[in-house]
């Protein structure tokens, strides 16, 4: 499965997967080995933190040689990758409520519609809701994404509030006896506090109308936006509890690295990423595949 995945997103290991290759046919572990390393850890939106906590770990046990062969190094190396990506406590893949956030243009409508698509194929009920009342192109591309993929689509009227047909839509949800319920949210840059309004406001709804039920909250980033992706998922941490976090776009991108600085700063596990314009390009997120692929050909 992970072959045809690596197909998908060929920029990113085109990008980066040959270079470490080159990186590591070298003969030396000197100056010139780590500092060709740190650059394409930087180059590849890695991150400051993670790159020099990384740069400064395989000195160290070169140093102590602990390390002494290019082989060990890249193992050692594949480790502390790994270990970036499992910091983070593991997400439920279907929760009943799940509540997309993130910017406009991050791809929340079109993940929500493949998520939706994945659950159905699995026997799922599922009810999609239109929360982006102030944008009538987003209303509108998640009705056609419903009408394709046969999920149907929550609607209320143009500028209703969206708490309002948030409520609406809970009680369709359980008086129609759905198993799944996938909230698109307005992406508007805002402030924080607004944002923080908004989505609590919202999160007090669901809480009152589904008193049993647990939200989970998943952040879409764009993996094409690189660090900018990390002042987002800041942006909306600082605002509202985030469960998880979903990637999109991987296939337009060849810096693969951002997945470890987000997961650096915020230690959000990667639940899902999508690669494509059609209804099945998405997959779980898995981290060893992802890593080991990163590094060997």
């Amino acid at each position: 499965m992970f072959n045809f995945l690596k197909e998908k997103i060929k920029k990113i290991y085109t990008s980066f997967t040959t270079h470490i290759s080159s990186i590591f046919s070298r003969n030396t572990l000197d100056e010139q080995f780590f500092k060709e390393l740190n650059d394409l850890l930087i180059e590849s939106d890695t991150g400051t933190i993670t790159t020099n906590k990384i740069i400064e770990k395989l000195k160290n046990d070169t140093a102590q040689q602990k390390i002494t062969t290019m082989e060990q190094a890249k193992q050692e190396l594949e480790n502390l990758l790994l270990n970036n990506l499992n910091n983070a406590q593991p997400a439920s893949l279907t929760p009943k409520i799940t509540l997309l956030v993130g910017i406009n243009g991050s791809g929340k409508t079109t993940f929500g519609s493949k998520y939706a698509h994945l659950l159905q194929q699995s026997g799922k009920k599922v009810l999609l809701v239109a929360g982006d009342t102030f944008r009538a192109a987003a209303t509108q591309q998640l009705a056609e994404w419903g009408s394709r993929i046969g999920v149907p689509v929550f609607i209320g009227k143009e500028n209703q509030d969206p708490a309002s047909v948030i409520f609406d839509a809970c009680t369709t949800f359980k008086n129609e006896h759905f198993d799944h319920l996938i909230i698109d949210t307005a992406g508007r840059l805002q402030t924080k506090v607004n944002l923080m309004k908004e989505l609590e406001k919202i999160r007090k709804i669901i809480n009152r109308q589904l008193p049993n039920e647990e939200i989970h909250s998943w952040i879409v980033i764009d993996a094409m936006l690189g660090q900018n992706s990390l002042r987002q998922a800041e942006l909306f941490h600082e605002a509202t509890k985030l469960d998880g976090l979903i990637l999109t776009k991987l296939d337009g991108t060849g810096k693969g690295g951002i997945i470890f600085a987000i997961n650096e700063k915020l230690q959000l596990p990667i639940v899902y990423v999508t690669f494509g314009e059609n209804v099945q390009d998405i997959k779980v997120f898995n981290a060893q595949e992802y890593v080991h692929h990163l590094l060997f050909e």
